[in-house]
């Protein structure tokens, strides 16, 4: 019988059961998961939020294609301009292992106010650096530390990151570090219903 299970992946943790490299934060310290547990999409060891683990080969398939949306508030280095808003709404070229890759039209908006997540475990920067701002950015594809590299081109540089949206499924409902098992159901009426 397939497990499913919502996390909220705090700072700092690599979203893996198993590594090589010394002195790093896995998944399975945070809860002792089934055998056979995998991560549905990944989000780098700096990035945060909404991240959803199966043991089912299919869901994780189905979760991971261009059919569902995964939504992630980024803060950036600087007020981040219309024209870079209008820049990755169309698609920004990127690099992909050292291949030129066009990311696909995406949903961005400016975020009017500052999301309420708790403070960062290690600390960013302070406001005497210059102003920061927040922004929506909407996903169909996942590609490796991604929306990183899109801030970046348009010259806003990623500061922190967080993924609270795979299709209709939300972070707010967990802290972070928490985990919670939710049936096959919820997972195929979050990213299918």
């Amino acid at each position: 019988m397939s497990r499913h299970f919502l996390i909220h992946k705090p700072y700092g943790y690599l979203s893996q059961f198993v590594c090589e490299l010394p002195k790093k934060k896995l998944l399975g310290e945070l809860y002792d998961f089934p055998e056979g547990i995998m991560a549905i999409g990944r989000l780098d060891e700096e990035s945060e939020g909404l991240l959803l683990l199966t043991t089912n080969g299919v869901t994780s398939e189905r979760v991971r294609s261009k059919k569902v949306e995964k939504e992630y508030f980024a803060q950036v280095d600087g007020e981040i301009s219309d024209e870079a808003i209008a820049q990755l709404q169309q698609g920004v070229e990127i690099g992909i292992r050292d291949v030129k890759y066009q990311t696909l039209p995406c949903s961005v908006f400016r975020l009017n106010e500052k999301p309420d997540f708790p403070p960062r475990t290690r600390r960013i920067r302070d406001d005497r650096h210059g102003p920061t701002s927040w922004v929506s950015i909407t996903l169909s594809e996942g590609k490796n530390r991604q929306v990183r590299k899109m801030t970046a081109t348009v010259g806003f540089p990623t500061l922190r990151l967080f993924r609270v949206r795979i299709g209709k499924i939300f972070l707010d409902q967990l802290k972070a570090g928490e985990v919670m098992e939710v049936e096959q159901a919820f997972i195929d009426e979050g990213i299918l219903g």
